[in-house]
């Protein structure tokens, strides 16, 4: 996830200001972050100003050049940076959107943005061709991407349509201000109504495919789980994150001994066809945060999939995978 999106989301052009008696000896570099047309942090505007793109009364300045009042500032502003990724008009379950934000439902199967051997048919090439204007927003190849999901875990995505949207998003779940809760059918019981899994999570050492829960060198990652009910030999756990490291969930979930049901790579061969399960049965069923622009709260639930939903019935009848 990339730390500091690039200018994005506009043509080439010059913005300019001119300095209010507000700002009196104010740095440059602060007087431009707080410029909210500009949709800018004040790293990528350092940047500008360290590729003499900003002058100050017609001459390049340093970021901390004291600003007094009725200088004029002007701000060129680089085109936005193509993503490579070629739009494609694929369906999309949109449950919500506005100008700035967009809240998917996504389904089993689908890979959030291309990567090797996935160039095509992914979330992000349906969403340049519904929403143009997102290209360049965000980092190369993953247009509007701020957090992802596994390519068989289902449920609530949110994506960024502008390049405030993307800044604010980012700095949110960076400030763990996005709330994303799960649902997982495990196989097993968990010896506790509920309770945290915190344990680092890193590269496999042997299958750079797979991650691990590694106490050396692995990430920090933390997991909250409760129990919703136990289903014959299954249980249906509500799980929420800490964290986003890649397979989270399913890593800490298998590292208790409670592997998702259906899951191919952390559940075993006893996941193949488990409970007539398509793939892992973990979905993203709530998603909550604060709106990028105005900050006002938006909570998002789906109810899982059609395969998910049966195969909970199957696990509470006692059926076998």
């Amino acid at each position: 996830m990339a730390d500091d999106p690039p200018v994005a989301g506009r043509a080439a052009h010059t913005a300019v200001f001119v300095v209010p008696a507000s700002a009196a000896g104010e740095r440059l570099d602060v007087f431009l972050a707080r410029q909210e047309s500009l949709e800018l942090t004040r790293s990528a505007i350092q940047r500008l100003i360290r590729r003499h793109r900003v002058r100050v009364n017609g001459r390049p300045a340093r970021p901390s050049r004291r600003l007094e009042p009725g200088e004029e500032v002007v701000v060129e502003l680089p085109p936005p940076e193509p993503s490579g990724v070629a739009p494609e008009p694929l369906p999309l379950d949109v449950v919500y959107e506005d100008g700035d934000v967009v809240v998917l439902n996504k389904p089993r199967g689908w890979v959030v943005h291309p990567a090797p051997g996935h160039s095509q048919g992914t979330l992000v090439n349906a969403l340049l061709a519904r929403y143009p204007e997102m290209e360049g927003v965000g980092g190369p190849g993953r247009p509007g991407i701020v957090h992802r999901l596994d390519r068989d875990t289902t449920g609530l995505l949110v994506v960024a349509r502008s390049p405030l949207a993307y800044r604010e998003l980012v700095r949110l779940l960076k400030e763990r201000k996005v709330r994303r809760e799960y649902l997982a059918l495990v196989r097993g019981w968990p010896e506790v109504r509920e309770g945290t899994i915190d344990a680092p999570i890193g590269r496999h050492p042997v299958d750079r495919k797979r991650m691990a829960v590694r106490p050396e060198g692995g990430r920090a990652a933390r997991t909250h789980f409760q129990v919703v009910e136990r289903a014959g030999r299954y249980t249906l756990l509500r799980c929420w994150l800490e964290t986003g490291r890649t397979h989270q969930i399913r890593v800490h979930l298998a590292f208790i001994g409670l592997p998702v049901a259906g899951d191919p790579v952390y559940g075993g061969r006893q996941a193949q066809g488990e409970l007539g399960l398509e793939g892992q049965a973990l979905h993203a069923a709530r998603l909550t945060f604060p709106h990028p622009r105005d900050g006002r709260l938006l909570d998002f639930t789906v109810p899982p999939p059609a395969d998910f939903a049966r195969a909970l019935e199957r696990a509470r009848s006692g059926a076998r995978g």
